[in-house]
């Protein structure tokens, strides 16, 4: 079956199932750390735990232990992050400015979490760490501080978060390199042939569509030889690697929390305070200002002049102990997503009539992150099928990084499709989760799905789904 933009309104097999296995209907798990290799590294404590690590989730034929492979998009709370915000939810007060015992342990809170992050990603003396609400908001504020003067350079292959929110007039984009020699090559011709005295390059740590690790160093190297300031997209990387702004080379570090096991509507920006002193505040309104007068307003210093209005305070603690978390189980965490991703991608590769894609070579280390396509099957399909047979969570599209993905597509020899399925492992994610997505696929490759789907204004769904999705409100 061709793929075509827009999907036929119905899909079904209807050759015979010449080597159809026998289907084995899924039964539901009370404890996915019960399963034989589940949680290869948390059985014995060192692996921190995810609220939702018992999730049963409904399918076509029952009810199942929810395989979580969409960790790229956000991941669900640790369960210390819970505690915490459990926690800071008794004596939760507005912060700064009040003197009641509430607002104060609160405010100490607020700037001890700052403190966590700073640890975090490694700040130097000076550097400033600000809360906004994701990174996209933080590239946002960013964009606002430049210099009216500043080039920006960034890649084709970023999230649109990195590559929309800086003037295109000033902005020169990098074509989707072919290798890492090649992205060196490209960036270096590009600040070459822009001698301006303020230039910003944009950098991603992690693809947020193969996973792959970017050259972080020696493209940070380039970009300083040239007198650019470079800012690094941890967003995919931070979950995964050690983030270090005096190590990696880079002058600002972007993350968000809901990519850290925090989902509670926090990112940073974190690095050098001069462009962001120099800047008009990002939000015009209390806590921004030192004085406001009939002759005019006095702006505070530092990260509070980004940060007016009542901050996200629980979302910062969350945050803050994600980051407490995740840096002390740093070694078991990458364990952990290094086997899976590895039999994960080695097994898709395997699958007869399935394509992963890669920005450099194969091989190159990346975070576990694999995306693919299935020969005669919509990947928007793909997604829906292994929800509804088999209880797996994976995302389908074009992963906000539209430039990226369409030019990993544009190959004559490979499926003949638009868009792509991504999978991503993290803490929810266990050795039968990565078997069960890799028996899926091979299903869907060699037989299409089992049940009848049609397409309409909320994509492919099964003809007949007796699943649920108008559940009790939580409040």
């Amino acid at each position: 079956m061709s793929i075509a933009s827009t999907p036929p309104p119905a899909f079904r097999r209807t050759a015979p199932l010449a080597h159809a296995r026998t289907q084995t209907h899924l039964r539901p798990v009370p404890d996915a750390r019960s399963l034989t290799g589940a949680r290869s590294l948390g059985e014995v404590g060192t692996l921190p735990s995810v609220v939702s690590e018992s999730l049963l989730v409904p399918t076509l034929d029952g009810a199942v232990d929810y395989a979580n492979f969409d960790h790229a998009a956000s991941t669900p709370a640790l369960v210390s992050v819970k505690k915490a915000v459990d926690t800071a939810l008794r004596t939760y007060s507005s912060v700064h400015r009040g003197n009641g015992w509430a607002s104060r342990v609160t405010s100490a809170w607020y700037e001890q979490a700052r403190a966590e992050v700073r640890s975090f990603v490694g700040a130097r003396e000076g550097d400033e760490v600000v809360f906004t609400r994701n990174s996209t908001d933080s590239f946002n504020l960013l964009a606002r501080c430049l210099p009216r003067d500043t080039q920006v350079f960034v890649f084709e292959t970023e999230h649109h978060a990195a590559l929309l929110p800086w003037s295109a007039r000033r902005t020169h984009r990098l074509p989707v390199p072919g290798s890492v020699g090649d992205a060196k090559v490209l960036l270096r011709a590009a600040l070459r042939d822009h001698r301006g005295r303020n230039k910003l390059v944009v950098l991603a740590g992690a693809s947020n569509v193969t996973g792959e690790i970017w050259p972080i160093r020696e493209l940070a190297a380039i970009a300083r030889k040239a007198g650019a300031r470079v800012v690094l997209d941890a967003a995919q990387y931070a979950p995964h690697r050690r983030v270090d702004l005096d190590d990696l080379g880079v002058d600002y570090v972007v993350l968000s929390g809901h990519k850290l096991y925090a989902p509670f509507g926090t990112g940073v920006l974190a690095g050098r305070a001069d462009w962001l002193d120099a800047a008009a505040p990002y939000l015009a309104g209390g806590g921004a200002t030192k004085s406001v007068t009939s002759r005019g307003v006095v702006w505070q210093e530092g990260a509070a002049r980004h940060e007016g209005g009542s901050p996200n305070v629980i979302g910062a603690i969350a945050l803050a102990a994600a980051c407490h978390a995740l840096r002390t189980h740093a070694e078991a965490v990458e364990e952990h997503e290094r086997t899976l991703g590895r039999r994960l991608l080695d097994g898709l590769d395997a699958i007869d009539g399935v394509q992963t894609y890669s920005l450099f070579t194969p091989d190159h280390e990346r975070v576990a992150v694999a995306t693919f396509t299935v020969d005669g099957v919509d990947s928007s399909l793909v997604s829906a099928a292994l929800s509804a047979e088999h209880g797996i969570g994976v995302r389908d599209g074009k992963f906000c990084a539209h430039l990226c993905v369409d030019a990993l597509l544009d190959d004559p020899y490979a499926a003949a499709s638009t868009t792509a399925v991504r999978a991503s492992v993290g803490l929810a994610t266990t050795a039968e989760h990565v078997e069960r997505l890799l028996a899926a696929v091979a299903e869907l490759a060699e037989h299409g799905p089992r049940a009848e789907y049609v397409h309409g204004s909320q994509g492919w769904l099964p003809v007949n789904d007796p699943r649920a999705l108008d559940l009790a409100r939580p409040w």
